[in-house]
């Protein structure tokens, strides 16, 4: 499945003239490109379906709530997308606080809380093992794995493809911590997927690679 783009163009500012002029139909139009991005950064945090539909929905409405006072100071996707990420980490407060780690860049220590067993990168697995059943099996729950600071930070960066300052200011970090965040959630997807010796794995022709992931 494609992530959805996040490029910037005029279109978006004409709808959104128009919705505020009162043609609310517009709107549908407006938010149509940017659903599964909606719903995909819901899941980054909740990792529930039902949850991330049930808080993609109410994102939409939010959003259509607020478009008065929106005052183009970012894209409209990393405004709504924003709006998303809020409203999950909400519902992870509320619902599951035992799972909630907090995302607050200032009050948390991105020093120490992780240390890999290796330093390969998930992303350079062959995708032609990836396509195997059991392979996505463990994607999803190497996914399941993660704390929700990592899990959405890679969702945005590897799945959605949002460039590093628009997942800075869509979640309320710093850009050193998103990429700080996104190594360690690499690191960790590479160690569910497939653990090895020194950064290496069997990749079905008996042959092993080795990857770093600032290469």
């Amino acid at each position: 499945m494609a992530a959805p783009s996040f490029q910037a163009n005029d279109r978006d500012a004409e709808l959104i003239r128009r919705v505020c002029s009162g043609e609310h139909d517009a709107f549908y139009e407006l938010v149509r490109p940017y659903e599964r991005g909606i719903y995909f950064a819901a899941m980054g945090v909740l990792n529930n379906p039902a949850d991330a539909e049930d808080v993609a929905q109410e994102t939409v409405l939010k959003a259509f709530r607020a478009l008065p006072n929106f005052r183009f100071e970012a894209k409209f996707s990393t405004w709504i997308i924003q709006i998303a990420i809020n409203e999950s980490r909400m519902r992870l407060r509320k619902d599951r606080k035992h799972l909630y780690d907090s995302t607050d860049a200032e009050r948390e220590d991105e020093e120490g809380d992780y240390r890999p067993k290796d330093l390969a990168d998930w992303r350079e697995i062959p995708s032609e093992e990836l396509q195997r059943r059991e392979l996505r099996d463990a994607l999803k729950s190497a996914l399941d794995s993660l704390a929700p600071k990592y899990r959405e930070v890679l969702v945005l960066r590897d799945v959605q493809h949002v460039n590093i300052a628009e997942t800075a200011k869509i979640l309320g970090i710093t850009e050193a911590s998103v990429k700080t965040r996104l190594l360690r959630a690499r690191l960790q997807m590479r160690e569910a997927l497939a653990p090895g010796i020194d950064g290496s794995w069997i990749t079905g022709r008996d042959e092993y690679k080795k990857v770093r992931p600032w290469s």
